[in-house]
């Protein structure tokens, strides 16, 4: 055993062993698709608008890529995935077109279960980014375009469809719920009990959910939170002190028979099994200037990635340690992280 090894740290033949795999791996993404679409602003072509008096911001670039489900899609093509499969819609709009364009562009994405539809209207995000080098892009206030009425039953019936077709084929399926009212995006009650059937139906697949509305009643899959999210679904009315996290994790884990994740800001991160091994990781060091966008959702990419190729739980934490990393020092985007980059941070 080298000294890496017995420091626990990731050997290099280890990493080479796991990110190796991705190549074969097939991953299916159920969830709230959306559109990144970034205004990039001159502040030096600033005007005074001649009708109302107001400033006018004058956008010089216009950028848009995959986010929501679409970040840990964007993640899982930066890991060399083989086959990726996203799972849900959008609007018949032009944001949708633009949408399904970017996701079937990218390596490795199959998009044939991403629906378009009139029923709803594209979830957009609006980020106007204020560009002024040498400083970082500096960020005004987004807009959003949302759903806010309940996704009809027929789209429902059609992305069920798909999931359930897809279960079979796959190594991994990830949910991400991304709208913030119930039963109004690709995640519904009906999905769910979807899912708790195709988990009954291949024991072994993995399955793991995270949900910025929270993930009580999912069915027994993994589950990603933060240390909120933990304490809400424990029902406690105070965040869990730090030296509770472990406990409450691996509880959570034993209740949900897979393992469960949780992310801990500038504290790293707690994972824990259902046989009650429990692991934790602190941050790594910061580089620079920050932007914690999309850290999230990479960590879920390189968690599943990872343990999909049969990574152990804590070479897991460590790559999706490792990744957030990279992930948060890339400023004015939702970044990704590829495994040289990984590799990068695990190897110094």
């Amino acid at each position: 055993m080298s000294d890496k090894e017995k420091s626990g740290r990731l050997a290099k033949a280890r990493f080479l062993a796991l990110t190796r795999k991705y190549r074969r791996l097939r991953i299916a993404i159920a969830g709230d698709f959306c559109l990144d679409r970034y205004l990039e602003i001159d502040p030096a072509r600033q005007e005074i608008s001649i009708e109302t008096g107001l400033p006018v911001h004058n956008v010089v670039r216009i950028r848009s890529q995959p986010g929501g489900a679409g970040t840990i899609l964007n993640n899982l093509a930066a890991l060399g995935v083989a086959q990726i499969h996203p799972i849900g819609f959008a609007g018949d709009d032009g944001e949708g077109f633009e949408l399904k364009r970017a996701l079937a562009a990218i390596p490795g994405v199959n998009a044939d279960a991403f629906f378009l539809t009139e029923e709803r209207r594209t979830f957009t995000y609006t980020k106007p980014l204020v560009i002024s080098p040498p400083e970082p892009p500096r960020e005004l206030n987004r807009l959003d375009c949302k759903n806010w009425t309940p996704t009809p039953a027929r789209l429902q019936n059609q992305v069920i469809g798909a999931l359930r077709a897809l279960a079979p084929k796959v190594d991994a399926i990830i949910l991400l719920e991304q709208a913030d009212l119930a039963e109004t995006g690709v995640i519904t009650r009906r999905l769910l009990q979807a899912i708790r059937a195709i988990k009954k139906e291949r024991p072994e697949l993995f399955i793991m959910a995270d949900s910025r509305r929270g993930l009580a009643g999912y069915p027994p899959i993994s589950l990603k939170m933060n240390r909120a999210e933990l304490s809400r679904l424990a029902g406690r009315k105070n965040i869990f002190p730090l030296e509770e996290v472990g406990p409450a994790a691996a509880a959570l884990a034993g209740q949900q028979r897979s393992a469960c994740f949780i992310t801990l800001s500038e504290n790293g991160m707690v994972g824990a099994d259902a046989a009650g091994l429990v692991e934790s990781l602190p941050t790594l060091p910061l580089r620079g200037k920050i932007d914690i966008v999309g850290a999230g959702d990479c960590v879920t990419a390189n968690l599943t990635s990872a343990l999909a190729a049969g990574a152990t739980l804590r070479e897991a934490l460590q790559l999706a340690n490792a990744a957030a990393s990279v992930v948060i020092h890339k400023l004015g985007t939702t970044g990704t992280a590829s495994p040289a980059e990984i590799w990068k941070l695990l190897g110094s």
